[in-house]
């Protein structure tokens, strides 16, 4: 090769790699503490994302948040400050996601949030839900409460914001629909016991109880209630569609009804559900690599950012080039005008207006026999 031939070939080698630039994606998840039962699937749906989009590299950069909204903060702003990050998934932890709202704002880093977290009206420019809200879900809850003939109903949930906006919502759409809240008790995720909240609840007797937990935390009070005594109807949140609520709570756990994504019971689906080819790609995949019945929620939450990402990214990159201020707003425009998008989790419209997106038809409810969860009528 000629000495002009060499200086060609190494200017071209040089202009290929220059207009290729990494896509960096910052994932923050509870690893540790109380909600690592619900981030570490999401983190092993991570995992099997693919080495690139659109034909540019994929740099995955995770953080723990160990459970705590200061730790979330800390790694969100050097995701968004250090590594550059083009956008951010999570927090699995409400009160984290919320956290973190203030970074990816303030940085302008889209945030796809993998739990239901609420901000202020006009507040989440930059935050888009992969997780159904719980309007949505109370909908489907109060739903099949009215079939069973409840007329009244208990609060057993966090303290925190997951706990608290469940209440707002789940009161306020009973009450459309000739219900009534007559008791409401609280105990924080860290707590060991409820034995004295669920002494008032069984006392109060109402004809169903709501359990608003998340994670391993999820078996504790469902077991204070039933060991009480109670023998109303038990509900509990999408928080608790996963394996850990029959692993914590054992024989407590039988004829609970859970309200859920569609992805957790792929198989049951019927064959005209839009989600039902999702859902059952996302089961093949996931439990191939992590086992026979390891496939929840939270898992298919990780799954469904990848689709959101592949659909997005090739539009943003139309505009600008990942690493840039302007490939991330770019990336944000495409998330929300990207239209409907079927999901393993449901069916996805995000608009300006609505950064939720799914509908009330989304909620899918479960019920626990014999230790598995079956899709009710």
């Amino acid at each position: 090769m000629t000495f002009t031939k060499t200086i060609l070939a190494a200017l071209a080698l040089a202009a290929a790699a220059s207009a290729q630039a990494d896509i960096t994606i910052g994932v923050v998840q509870p690893l540790t503490g109380a909600a690592s039962g619900v981030g570490i699937p999401l983190r092993n749906a991570v995992k099997l994302w693919p080495d690139s989009i659109a034909g540019e590299r994929l740099k995955v950069v995770m953080f723990d948040d160990a459970t705590d909204p200061t730790t979330g903060v800390r790694v969100t702003q050097r995701l968004a400050t250090e590594e550059k990050a083009d956008v951010i998934v999570g927090s699995t932890a409400t009160p984290i996601a919320i956290a973190m709202a203030e970074v990816t704002a303030s940085t302008g880093t889209p945030q796809l949030a993998t739990s239901p977290a609420m901000l202020p009206p006009g507040k989440d420019k930059w935050m888009f839900r992969l997780t159904q809200s719980n309007g949505v879900m109370a909908y489907a809850i109060v739903g099949h409460m009215k079939k069973q003939g409840i007329k009244t109903i208990g609060f057993l949930g966090f303290t925190d914001a997951y706990g608290e906006l469940w209440l707002k919502d789940i009161t306020a759409e009973a009450e459309k629909n000739g219900i009534k809240m007559i008791a409401a008790e609280r105990f924080a995720r860290t707590d060991t016991s409820a034995t004295a909240q669920a002494l008032k609840l069984v006392a109060a007797n109402p004809d169903a109880i709501l359990i608003v937990a998340s994670g391993s935390g999820v078996g504790m009070p469902q077991k204070a209630i039933m060991e009480r005594g109670y023998k109303g109807k038990v509900y509990q949140t999408h928080a608790a569609a996963t394996r850990d609520l029959m692993r914590t709570a054992g024989r407590d756990a039988e004829g609970t009804f859970v309200v859920s994504g569609p992805a957790v019971v792929a198989e049951q689906l019927p064959d005209n559900h839009p989600s039902k080819q999702a859902a059952i790609e996302f089961v093949q995949a996931y439990e191939k690599a992590n086992g026979p019945a390891s496939r929840n929620q939270f898992a298919a939450h990780g799954w469904d950012a990848l689709t959101v990402l592949q659909k997005a990214v090739p539009v943003a990159l139309q505009k600008a080039k990942p690493g840039t201020p302007e490939f991330r707003a770019a990336l944000r425009d495409a998330l929300e005008n990207m239209s409907r998008t079927v999901l393993a989790q449901g069916v996805l419209n995000w608009t300006t207006d609505d950064h939720w997106g799914y509908t009330n038809e989304t909620g899918v409810m479960l019920k626990v026999v014999d230790g598995e969860f079956k899709v009710e009528p």
